[in-house]
């Protein structure tokens, strides 16, 4: 039986319910995009102030990537609710990512949110309250073993540079039920906001740093090598530990952050997705 059979299978209410909760799910992916888009200072990536170290994208790049994509989320949300497969799942990514390519001229601006929010979206669709921890358990319960098991885009940069340096991107991270999102940028978020209540631009940087300091990002490896990647997690870690937002001149050391991750050409767009999937877990899952 296909979804849509699933579905039609379904009495009207409960269809009706399905479909209201995949509108607000798809809303709230849509939004965490937004609200990383307009994060500045984030060293290295695209903002509405300028484009980091890209310049094949902007901002503009990203919204209408973001319009594009936004009613897949919407699919893959419905595929949760309906107990879908992993190759089902993987054709709805593959047709999310065909109509980013439309929209962006072929430029690759959301392929990694595609994949690890899309799957955050499924886990939504499947659980009508969820608790906290809850999405990233059910994307490990239910798929831990078909997302390592799935095809290998080989000829994709991130792939490349897992087989060459060893390290397990986002395939392992979305395996394992997103730790990084829930041990790091989650913490980092809600401690940033009670430093700076009302300032959600800065609790955002510092999810951002504190991600970008965890992460084995291979978009940084990609770009920059071991060298690169070892310099941007030790700056990023050094702006965390010397107070993060909670210095009075944070904004300043972010933006010198920024600078000098641009200079290098690095862009931590790993740390990216996950800001925006640590976005959508907050305004999805209830708090502890």
């Amino acid at each position: 039986m296909s979804r849509l059979q699933a579905l039609r299978s379904l009495p009207n209410n409960e269809i009706v319910g399905r479909s209201s909760r995949a509108d607000t799910i798809a809303r709230a992916a849509a939004d965490a995009l937004r609200l990383e888009l307009d994060t500045y200072p984030k060293p290295g990536l695209v903002s509405p102030i300028d484009s980091g170290s890209h310049a094949d994208m902007d901002a503009e790049t990203f919204r209408n990537s973001s319009a594009a994509i936004t009613p897949f989320f919407r699919d893959l949300a419905l595929a949760g609710a309906a107990g879908a497969t992993m190759p089902a799942l993987r054709r709805i990514g593959l047709d999310a990512e065909a109509a980013m390519r439309a929209a962006t001229g072929g430029v690759n601006t959301h392929r990694g949110a595609i994949f690890g929010l899309g799957l955050l979206c499924v886990a939504a669709g499947a659980l009508a309250r969820p608790s906290a921890g809850a999405l990233g358990a059910l994307v490990r319960e239910r798929y831990g073993a078909a997302i390592l098991d799935g095809t290998v885009l080989l000829h994709a940069p991130g792939a490349w540079v897992r087989r060459r340096h060893g390290v397990g991107g986002a395939p392992v991270e979305a395996a394992s039920g997103f730790p990084s999102l829930y041990r790091v940028g989650l913490p980092a978020l809600r401690r940033a906001r009670r430093v700076r209540p009302g300032d959600d631009g800065a609790s955002r940087v510092e999810a951002c740093l504190a991600l970008i300091a965890h992460l084995e990002d291979t978009n940084l490896l990609h770009r920059g090598g071991p060298e690169g990647l070892a310099f941007a997690r030790a700056e990023a870690a050094r702006f965390i530990a010397a107070g993060g937002v909670a210095r009075s001149d944070w904004r300043a050391r972010a933006e010198a952050l920024h600078r000098a991750f641009v200079a290098r050409n690095l862009s931590p767009g790993g740390a990216a997705d996950l800001l925006a999937m640590t976005l959508f877990v907050d305004a999805i899952e209830a708090r502890p």
